[in-house]
């Protein structure tokens, strides 16, 4: 009786989820706050509606900067709330989030 080496694998390999997202906040030591924005058809009215999901990630070499554009990949418990970590800086931004929502204007 001959067993395949496919079934024998002593790990299986395991696709982690990944998502692009904005950092919206780079002022704890090591995480970073990234926004995920995605748009969603409305099953009744066919109205397209946009959605933002914040994620904690974890940002060990200190290379994410507000406004800057990175991919996240979806990783073990870190901590309470963090489950993500920075796999790649996509672009980097200028330093600053843009307004989102009408916020207050200075005047």
């Amino acid at each position: 009786m001959s067993v395949n080496a496919e079934t024998q694998s002593p790990k299986t390999a395991t696709r982690r989820t990944r998502k692009l997202g904005m950092v919206v906040s780079a002022k704890m030591e090591k995480t970073v706050v990234i926004e995920v924005t995605r748009f969603v058809k409305n099953a009744r009215y066919g109205r397209i509606q946009k959605r933002t999901v914040r994620f904690l990630a974890d940002d060990r070499v200190f290379k994410c900067q507000t406004g800057d554009v990175v991919e996240i990949e979806e990783t073990r418990p870190l901590s309470a709330r963090k489950r993500w970590r920075v796999k790649s800086v996509v672009t980097r931004g200028r330093g600053v989030v843009p307004e989102i929502a009408g916020g207050v204007s200075a005047t």
